[in-house]
């Protein structure tokens, strides 16, 4: 090969790796500084660990830049959310919000915000609702839990995160498909429950799947609301084996100032969408116990829509609507 056709092939070849590269770059957007990311619940729950895991990712994508976690905790998500659109709207101040939460929250009124207020621009994953105990518990079935609860009604103690909130209503969904009362204790977030369930200073908890996936040297699940079995979890049942159609649990998303201009979101929900379709993002959700969605801006109005329709039955459950 002379030395001119080796010069064609290596101009040939930079172009086509430039043409990668900013393909690349494209369809993976880094921001342009650092991102302060406003968490609406203690450390060590759901929400934490898949910040961390975009954290993570975000480093290896964008090696720049870092993916700053703060923590703003109380009344179930509310406390931070009340205060979301007092931050600035410049795409580098974004907050995790959560369904059924922002829907719920409000119709009881004891928020300072109303769902039209928070602006979501993208849901990145799912966690199916599960019961779950401490792995000495005596409540070895969800047989045993259900038989306990009508023999002794109301005794029975199931903690969960926050109040009106995806644990809340599962918790309801509970009492009313099996026909038992139990009593819902609700704690700041699931990180701050875990040492009630592995004490036992609760009956179990109301929590979800990525809960009993990521303590489960130390808790079990009972039942999990999916339409099969967990790969993690082949042991435990799903509700509809045990008889009840239950498929249900919650949302995780980004949520922005509503100040925030529409090519800022855009850009936002770009990032997301780089990041939930990582392969180590994928690995990582699958070995915590978290179903992966992707939703962003362009089908946030219709998904909203019909979350909203869908969590209307919860708010009857919970009693929140006159």
């Amino acid at each position: 090969m002379t030395s001119m056709h080796l010069r064609v092939l290596f101009t040939l070849f930079a172009v086509a790796a430039t043409a990668l590269y900013a393909g690349f770059a494209s369809a993976q957007p880094c921001p342009e500084k650092n991102l302060i990311y406003w968490q609406a619940f203690p450390a060590g729950g759901e929400s934490d660990i898949s910040g961390r895991h975009q954290q993570m990712v975000l480093k290896k994508k964008c090696p720049k830049f870092e993916m700053v976690l703060q923590y703003k905790p109380g009344a179930g998500g509310g406390l931070l959310w009340g205060q979301l659109n007092g931050l600035p709207g410049d795409g580098y101040n974004i907050a995790g919000v959560n369904l059924p939460h922002i829907f719920l929250q409000p119709l009881e009124g004891e928020v300072q915000y109303k769902t039209e207020d928070i602006t979501p621009v993208y849901w990145f994953h799912y966690t199916p609702d599960a019961i779950v105990v401490a792995n000495d518990s005596p409540v070895k079935t969800f047989a045993d839990l259900i038989r306990m609860a009508k023999a002794q009604p109301g005794k029975l103690t199931l903690a969960g995160s926050g109040t009106n909130s995806a644990n809340h209503v599962a918790h309801e969904k509970l009492n009313g498909l099996a026909g038992i009362q139990t009593t819902y204790v609700p704690f700041k977030g699931t990180g701050d429950l875990t040492t009630a369930v592995i004490g036992q200073h609760v009956t179990g908890a109301m929590s979800y799947s990525a809960f009993a996936v990521n303590t489960k040297e130390k808790v079990r699940a009972l039942a999990v609301a999916l339409d099969k079995r967990h790969p993690l979890l082949p042991d435990v049942p799903t509700f509809k084996e045990l008889g009840y159609d239950w498929v249900d649990g919650a949302y995780r998303g980004i949520g922005v100032p509503k100040s925030t201009p529409p090519e800022v979101k855009k850009r936002i929900s770009d990032l997301w969408t780089a990041l939930n379709n990582d392969p180590e993002m994928k690995e990582l959700a699958f070995k915590s116990g978290f179903e992966l969605v992707n939703v962003g801006v362009d089908r946030m109005d219709a998904f909203m829509k019909e979350r909203q329709a869908a969590y209307l039955i919860s708010a009857k459950r919970l009693g929140l609507l006159k």
